[in-house]
């Protein structure tokens, strides 16, 4: 009996193995809405992935978006030795078109479209608007060298950049050209019409084939939201507003924690999608240590903290700037630094309303020194009321080195030692207190 369901197994096993080992494979990706920098990376590993498929077909419905992101998938594309199909479900609009170009094969859907991707720059108003000749003349260079590479009419391509290319019969002077599915069949630029995913597929021999569709990692999903406009706006602003709290209170706590892990956060997305290098990142390291050593090692604020904040500014600019953007390299600093500027204007109005609401609640009225100094006392104390001081226990509330802050009754002071370090949490004693002196020494615990 054992032998026969052997035997058995052996058949089987020769009857559909040879055609589980023939059976083709099909990368499938879908491109649709905005083409954002996220997008690239994502692309990029699931060519990678994909060495060894018979196809990758992308399945396009995209007004467009960024023409740098579009460069570096076209980049990918054509360096990538893998069978490349784009399947064009409604529209492929600006940088979409420059990606389909980029694919050996063009199909499109019954009323569908592509071209019109004339470049346009974005300012810090989020407004668009037409760039100049040098850059218009670049991109214009890309779309027909994309177009000849693989196959189709370089002047056609050039028609859906510049409006002023004009080509008898299919385009003319001063109107972009965006072409039907049945222009696009008709000058070259796509092949076939296809209703579905599925007839595409059979259109190249490709019926039956196993079907793959990498989704997009939880990194590529935080790195596509947090390198958008918006986002990366916020995460700048939240990182200055940690660090303008940090400066007005003792030590190195929880305000300061968020502020550089929305600053690291920043850079780790720019950083995945190629605007922020090594460099950068250096340069943001070496800035969050000086400030590191200002708040917790130099007293007061100097010269160190300066070029913290310098270098991380001067970090955060780098890192807006794009390898290709549709700007001269001024434009391109210049539109940095207003981004920047931004957020750190927005911070400080943030920050300021902050100090004035916080000290009101239960909460800051428990970690926020309320006493104040009035001109006509001399800018001291009572007499009375530091003398009294002397004596009593405290809890340091930052290292002492020798100035510092302690704790007593609930209420905060700033202090100095007799010259030696006293580090945070440790007990001290009131030795001395005279005008706004207040001297203490570090006390056994209990």
């Amino acid at each position: 009996m054992m032998k026969k369901i052997l035997l058995f197994s052996c058949v089987i096993t020769f009857l559909f193995l040879p055609s589980a080992l023939s059976a083709k494979q099909v990368y499938k990706i879908e491109i649709s809405g905005t083409i954002d920098r996220g997008l690239a990376p994502y692309i990029e590993r699931v060519l990678r992935e994909a060495s060894n498929a018979d196809a990758i077909v992308f399945e396009m419905n995209t007004l467009g978006g960024l023409v740098d992101s579009a460069i570096q998938i076209r980049d990918a594309l054509l360096n990538s030795d893998r069978q490349t199909i784009t399947f064009i479900n409604k529209r492929a609009i600006s940088a979409g078109a420059l990606i389909a170009l980029s694919t050996n094969h063009i199909v499109m859907s019954p009323g569908a479209s592509i071209g019109a991707a004339t470049p346009i720059q974005v300012d810090i108003m989020n407004k668009g608007n037409p760039v100049n000749e040098k850059y218009l003349s670049y991109f214009r260079a890309e779309m027909r060298a994309t177009a000849e590479k693989t196959g189709r009419r370089g002047d056609i391509a050039e028609a859906m950049v510049d409006p002023d290319v004009e080509i008898p019969g299919i385009s003319e002077k001063g109107k972009l050209l965006t072409l039907t599915t049945d222009d696009a069949l008709k000058y070259g630029i796509a092949e076939q019409k296809v209703n579905n995913f599925e007839e595409a597929l059979a259109l190249f021999d490709l019926s039956g084939a196993q079907v793959l569709t990498i989704e997009m990692n939880w990194a590529e999903r935080v790195v596509r939201v947090i390198t958008s406009p918006t986002v990366s706006l916020l995460l700048m602003m939240f990182g200055f507003i940690g660090v303008f709290i940090e400066f007005k209170t003792p030590g190195f706590g929880l305000p300061g924690t968020v502020g550089v892990l929305c600053l690291s956060l920043f850079f780790w997305g720019h950083f995945l999608v190629r605007l922020a290098g090594w460099e950068e990142i250096i340069l943001f390291t070496v800035g969050v240590i000086l400030l590191m050593l200002e708040l917790l090692v130099i007293p007061g604020f100097g010269v160190v903290g300066v070029l913290g904040i310098v270098a991380i500014f001067t970090s955060l600019v780098l890192s807006l700037i794009g390898r290709f953007d549709l700007m001269t390299f001024g434009d391109l600093v210049n539109m940095a630094i207003s981004k920047v500027m931004a957020a750190l204007i927005g911070s400080l109005i943030v920050s300021i309303v902050f100090f004035k609401i916080f000290p009101r609640t239960s909460v800051g009225k428990q970690v926020i020194l309320t006493t104040t100094q009035e001109h006509e006392d001399g800018y001291v104390a009572q007499k009375g009321e530091r003398q009294a001081l002397i004596g009593l226990l405290g809890i340091s509330l930052t290292p002492l080195h020798p100035a510092g802050t302690v704790e007593i009754d609930e209420k905060r002071y700033d202090v100095v030692t007799e010259g030696e370090f006293i580090e945070k949490g440790h007990r001290v004693e009131v030795i001395d207190a005279e005008g706004m002196r207040i001297v203490v020494r570090e006390v056994e615990n209990a």
